[in-house]
């Protein structure tokens, strides 16, 4: 699916479910743009504010392109912020504060997502906006949130702090090697937005019941522990680690030509299994009887029946075989099979972002909430930095050219 192109057309004249919602979102990196883009693809008015000259920080990171001025656009930033416009305001100056605050005053919600206690230091935190803006929704992200009970309340965080600390890489870890970094993206970030997300839907709900605003305090570790939420569930039941526990079959084994994935955790499962894999021996193996016995005999004996029987085919093909026995199983992707497969296609999963100087263009993972009465799409491209500094202060605080002319020679705009 292209910028610009549409899904579930039939749609197009019904309003999308946040049209008219207007977000106002001093935000950097994955964890808040991501939900913020989400509430865009809903129908949300985005306006970005951005650091004159670097702007968000996701733009420098790599891999990256180059905007039409040459200017890194990282990958980080490509992947979060579809939909929105960027303007460019210095923060560091009391006249840039000034005037986001007087931005605050038309949207429903702001947002940030710097260490707990910057925003309050920039004048820029829930009580400063509150005071302009009684009625404001205001989502705080921040690695451990914004309460002074947490003693990790000032610490910096990205994704890979707050796994590590849900328990998630010690309880995967393999014996006699170090913990794995990131095993699955940035689960901590995309978490964080969707949870901020139900928290700013559900405050805008009490706020048309009551006319209250509030606010909507999201941390990184909080959202990360309810994610990976088997690690605590399994300690109180004695289970420290994978390695102690007998959940079943939750396997990844080699085919003729790639991997694939099989999940078997209840006992008829493994019945059809062993039927499906001509492995008839295992019902009546006594080493076999229980889920322990599955997990003890993993490598020795089920790894290679299984492989010996998939020895002949692709990953797909042991795949199909499985499925349409009934047994949950998947092919493990390389990033060239996820991007040709047809379910991705189907369900307008990637979107094409032109490249500004002619190469490929750049992959973008679609909107997974489908709604059968809103249209997907059309989509914007990401903003280069400063893009709509000038259309957003003028048409939002009725500024001339004159005065927009004079904060830029004051460095307050960029």
């Amino acid at each position: 699916m292209r910028l610009g192109d549409t899904a579930n057309a039939d749609h197009a004249d019904t309003p999308k479910p946040l049209t008219g919602v207007r977000v106002l979102a001093v935000e950097q990196m994955a964890a808040l743009p991501f939900g913020t883009q989400l509430l865009a693809r809903l129908g949300a008015d985005v306006v970005k504010i951005e650091a004159p000259g670097t702007g968000d920080s996701g733009r420098g990171s790599l891999p990256a392109v180059d905007d039409p001025d040459g200017r890194r656009v990282g990958a980080t930033f490509l992947r979060n912020n579809l939909n929105k416009r960027s303007v460019a305001v210095n923060l560091k100056d009391p006249a840039g504060v000034k005037l986001v605050l007087e931005l605050a005053r038309g949207f429903d919600i702001v947002c940030e997502n710097f260490k707990a206690g910057t925003a309050e230091r920039l004048g820029i935190g829930y009580e400063a906006v509150r005071a302009v803006h009684p009625e404001v929704v205001y989502l705080s992200v921040s690695g451990f949130g914004n309460d002074p009970a947490s003693p990790h309340m000032h610490r910096a965080a990205y994704a890979a702090i707050v796994e590590g600390m849900s328990g998630i890489y010690e309880y995967k870890r393999l014996p006699e090697r170090p913990p794995i970094v990131n095993p699955v993206g940035a689960l901590g970030d995309i978490s964080s937005a969707l949870f901020g997300v139900i928290g700013v839907l559900s405050a805008l709900r009490h706020r048309d019941a009551t006319g209250e605003g509030q606010y909507v305090d999201i941390a990184m570790m909080d959202a990360t522990i309810a994610m990976t939420d088997l690690v605590t569930n399994f300690h109180s039941m004695g289970i420290s680690g994978e390695a102690d526990s007998a959940v079943g079959i939750i396997e990844t084994f080699s085919a003729g030509s790639g991997h694939f994935i099989v999940q078997v955790i209840r006992e008829h499962q493994w019945e059809k299994l062993a039927e499906t894999t001509n492995n008839p021996h295992w019902l009546t193996d006594e080493r076999l009887a229980s889920r322990q016995g599955w997990s003890d005999h993993m490598n020795t004996v089920i790894r290679p029946d299984i492989e010996r029987w998939a020895a002949s085919m692709t990953n797909t093909e042991a795949v199909e075989t499985l499925a349409a026995e009934g047994i949950a199983a998947g092919e493990s992707y390389t990033s060239a099979d996820i991007v040709a497969d047809p379910h991705v296609a189907a369900r307008h999963m990637l979107v094409e972002m032109d490249d500004p100087h002619g190469g490929d263009p750049v992959l973008i993972p679609g909107n997974p909430v489908k709604l059968s009465r809103m249209t997907e799409g059309p989509e914007t491209r990401v903003p280069w930095l400063g893009e709509h500094t000038d259309e957003v202060i003028g048409t939002e605080l009725g500024l001339d050219l004159d005065a927009i002319a004079d904060l830029r020679a004051r460095g307050v705009i960029d």
